[in-house]
């Protein structure tokens, strides 16, 4: 027998469902902690996302159903659903979903050809475009399934109490307005660790990340550097002044840190290619958020983290290149 061996079939498709189903615990914590409006969102940008992806296919007179059926639109759907307010108004859901499909995936050539992450792209864009619509979160006491359905559906946002700062946002504005971390913490908005009930979404998305690394669907070496990345960070500057900085275990279970550990940085287009970059990537990513999040305008800095990556992936695959197969790289 001739090599190179295939121990096991391997496809676009396969992939992207066991990415799908390894979501579904981050899911499931998100609807027991906020409720049910979340589903409607994953509803509306999956048919959104496969409606975007039909149209390109058609213009650029591509197949459709090969590329439909893979799956890639619905996990890029997903992860948009899941970044934005789970009570955003259907269009903002919508928008970012044709950002990311038809802005960041299709202009670039479709998929494998993206330079940039695509429900990122779609993050920055709306946050950047609709900053007062994308900090509405569902309160920390919850909303009943029927004002969420009323908010989504395009309902009147005046409604007092359906909304409330998410952990990440009232911690940046409480040290701004030089609050000291300790004090802060006594809100309601913070749980045991991280925000109240995104604690549990965070678990959620770990069993998920652990079941991708057991499939070996992800490899290693992504979640571990952006994890580093961060808690090297947040490890340091809470020993140095623990007042103004909060410790890495909040930065951990609160905001979307575990969701982009094993679902938004280990992007096997938008990353680096050898061990080694994909290590130097993830660091890059899990540095630079941890510092938008200590010192940025912005409450959380993932996705921009991600995009300042991801232009400097050609330089780090030109730094760690890959070995051709068959030989090893201390050979000439």
């Amino acid at each position: 027998m001739t090599s190179p061996h295939i121990r096991q079939p391997a496809s676009v498709q396969r992939v992207m469902t066991t990415v799908l189903v390894a979501l579904l615990p981050g899911i499931a914590a998100y609807v027991w902690q906020f409720g049910a409006g979340i589903l409607v969102n994953l509803v509306i940008a999956t048919v959104s996302a496969l409606a975007a992806e039909a149209l390109v296919l058609r213009l650029r007179k591509r197949p459709l159903w090969v590329t439909l059926s893979d799956g890639s639109a619905i996990v890029t759907a997903w992860l948009v659903a899941l970044i934005l307010p789970s009570i955003a108004p259907w269009w903002l859901t919508v928008a970012g979903v044709l950002v990311a499909i038809i802005g960041a995936k299709h202009l670039y050539g479709g998929i494998g050809q993206n330079p940039f992450n695509p429900a990122m792209a779609a993050y920055c864009a709306m946050i950047v475009a609709y900053p007062a619509l994308m900090s509405q979160w569902p309160s920390v006491d919850g909303v009943d399934f029927a004002t969420q359905l009323h908010l989504i559906l395009g309902g009147s946002r005046g409604i007092d109490g359906i909304t409330g700062a998410t952990a990440l946002d009232t911690m940046r504005t409480g040290l701004h307005n030089l609050g000291n971390v300790q004090d802060i913490l006594t809100s309601n908005t913070f749980g045991y660790a991280g925000g109240r009930g995104w604690e549990w979404i965070a678990a959620g998305y770990v069993v998920g990340g652990v079941f991708l690394l057991a499939r070996r669907i992800i490899p290693w070496s992504l979640p571990l550097g952006f994890i580093v990345g961060m808690g090297v960070m947040a490890s340091v500057s809470y020993l140095i002044a623990p007042e103004s900085f909060p410790s890495p275990l909040f930065h951990f279970a609160s905001g979307g840190t575990m969701l982009a550990a094993f679902f938004i940085v280990t992007d096997p287009v938008t990353c680096a290619s050898s061990p080694l970059g994909k290590f130097i990537f993830a660091l890059g990513v899990g540095i630079i958020t941890w510092v938008i999040r200590a010192f940025g305008v912005y409450p959380d800095g993932i996705a921009f983290a991600v995009l300042l990556m991801n232009i400097c992936v050609p330089f780090i695959n030109r730094a760690t290149p890959l070995a051709p197969a068959g030989q090893r790289k201390d050979r000439p």
